[in-house]
C-alpha cells in the first residue's frame, strides 16, 4: 500500500499560529524572534523543499550567522540560494541597510544637562537671534539627556503664549522625566516679567503633579541668558 507522507514542516501556514514568524511577532513582540525568523518575514516564502525559516537558516549558516557579513552580500550572492529571487534579495539588502543607518544615529551622543549653561548651549542656536518671542521646551530622560527640544509657541516682540496642556501633552508623548522651559527676550532685557514668574510657578506646580519636574526656565538674550534655577526663584 502506498502512503503519501506530506511534510507539514514545509508549509508555515500549517504551523501553530504562535510559531509562524509574523504571528509570533504580533503576539509576542519582535524580541522573541530569531534572526532566521526575521529574515523569513522579509522573504515571505521558501522553496518547494524548504520553508522560509529553513531557507533563512541556510543563508545565515553560509556566513556563520554573522549579520555583518549578511549585510555585505550582493543581489548576486543572495540569488544563488534556491527560492531567493531578485525581489527577495533586494528586500534583505534594504532591511539591513536601514539597520546600518539606524546604528549611525544611535552613535550620536545625546547632550546631557548638568547646568544652566548646558541648557543654554542646547537652545541658544534657535532662540538667541530672533526678532520675536518664542517659547520652547527641552524634554529630558531619566539621565537628564535631551530627548528633543520643541517649539511650543511663537509671538510678537513683547510676548508669546505657552499652553500648559500642550507642554505636558508632549511631555507624556516623549515619556520625558523632566523638562526645561526656554523663551527669548528680543529686547535684550533678561529680567523676568511678572507674567514669566507666574507662568513658571504654574508649570512647576503642574509638573510636580504629573511627576515631570520643571528643572529650570531660561530667558535667552542675544549672547547671554537668565536662569530661574541659578537665581533661586524656581
Amino acid at each position: 500500500m502506498f502512503v503519501w507522507m506530506y511534510n507539514q514542516n514545509l508549509n508555515i501556514k500549517s504551523w501553530a499560529e504562535e510559531d509562524r514568524p509574523r504571528e509570533k511577532l504580533s503576539l509576542k513582540g519582535k524580541g522573541v524572534l530569531s534572526d532566521a525568523e526575521l529574515i523569513a518575514i522579509l522573504i515571505s516564502s521558501g522553496n518547494k523543499n524548504e520553508t522560509a525559516v529553513e531557507l533563512s537558516k541556510k543563508i545565515l549558516a553560509s556566513i556563520n550567522n554573522d549579520l555583518n557579513q549578511l549585510g555585505k552580500l550582493t543581489i548576486t550572492d543572495l540569488t544563488q540560494f534556491n527560492g531567493i529571487g531578485e525581489a527577495k534579495a533586494i528586500s534583505i539588502i534594504a532591511a539591513l541597510e536601514l539597520g546600518r543607518r539606524r546604528k549611525e544615529f544611535e552613535v550620536e551622543k545625546k547632550p546631557t544637562i548638568k547646568s544652566s549653561n548646558d541648557s543654554y548651549n542646547v537652545i541658544a542656536d534657535v532662540l538667541s537671534d530672533l526678532p520675536h518671542e518664542e517659547f520652547w521646551v527641552i524634554y529630558l530622560n531619566k539621565k537628564n539627556e535631551v530627548i528633543r527640544k520643541e517649539n511650543i509657541s511663537k509671538g510678537g516682540i513683547d510676548g508669546t503664549v505657552a499652553d500648559t496642556k500642550i507642554i505636558f501633552k508632549h511631555s507624556i508623548e516623549q515619556l520625558a522625566s523632566a523638562i526645561i522651559l526656554c523663551h527669548n527676550h528680543p529686547s535684550g532685557n533678561l529680567k523676568p516679567s511678572n507674567a514669566d514668574i507666574k507662568l513658571t510657578k504654574k508649570l512647576k506646580e503642574t509638573g510636580e503633579m504629573l511627576d515631570t519636574p520643571v528643572l529650570d526656565h531660561l530667558i535667552i538674550g542675544e549672547k547671554d541668558y537668565f536662569s530661574f534655577a541659578d537665581e533661586g526663584i524656581l
